[in-house]
């Protein structure tokens, strides 16, 4: 996609020396890649701690290593 935008060329430069691209296309990928990474994880520990994981009732760590032995 080609995008025009107006990005400050201190804040161009860091991401450039940053992400170490092959040339700014590339650099601006892998930045936006790696930004919306941490985001995805950031709103799934969000979720976790409105909603904890749980166990179903009657787990047991005993039970799960012999189910993985079978297989």
């Amino acid at each position: 996609m080609k995008v025009t935008a107006l990005i400050p060329d201190q804040l161009v430069h860091d991401v450039q020396g940053l992400a170490k691209g092959k040339n700014l296309t590339d650099s601006l990928v892998k930045a936006l890649t790696e930004w919306s990474a941490q985001q995805r994880i950031h709103r799934l520990n969000e979720t976790v701690a409105e909603h904890p994981l749980r166990f179903a009732p009657g787990f047991t760590a005993a039970r799960v290593r012999s189910a993985n032995r079978k297989s």
